[in-house]
């Protein structure tokens, strides 16, 4: 008897985020506002990974990401990976880039910015300095580290 099974279900077709950090996978949802899409999502959450210990994962069923959505992705989870999916089969497996600016998803620390008193869209510059994923702002050209940064 094979005792190999999925921890989580396998999808027709749509897009699979693997290679999440552990801890990450709500943060994911959150920003990319899959649970809005009407679609079906299954999430897994602290499974075993041979990569990383531990990791998780998101499945969207009907709902396939494009390039500039995988490399937003990268702001959030370097690491993962997207695979498309079709006829429950990896049509694509699409590598994560970061993006060279990244606007309006993010808001500058910095109380003193512009960017807290005037109506114009956050921006930053995008940097990946060793493990560390860096953001300088548009407007007051502060330099943060990702996780300081807050989601706008």
């Amino acid at each position: 008897m094979d005792n190999k099974r999925l921890s989580v279900e396998a999808i027709e077709n749509g897009t699979v985020i693997d290679h999440i950090p552990a801890g990450l996978a709500l943060t994911i949802l959150r920003q990319f506002k899959l649970l809005h899409e009407g679609c079906a999502v299954t999430v897994g959450f602290n499974l075993p990974s041979k990569r990383h210990g531990r990791k998780d994962i998101i499945k969207i069923n009907g709902i396939k990401l494009n390039e500039a959505a995988a490399n937003r992705l990268a702001l959030f989870a370097p690491e993962a990976t997207v695979n498309l999916i079709t006829n429950f089969k990896v049509e694509q497996k699409m590598p994560l880039k970061l993006p060279e600016t990244i606007s309006e998803v993010f808001r500058c620390p910095n109380p003193n910015c512009v960017s807290h008193s005037e109506p114009v869209a956050s921006r930053f510059y995008v940097r990946r300095l060793g493990n560390q994923t860096r953001l300088k702002c548009h407007y007051c050209e502060k330099t943060y580290d990702r996780s300081l940064v807050t989601e706008a």
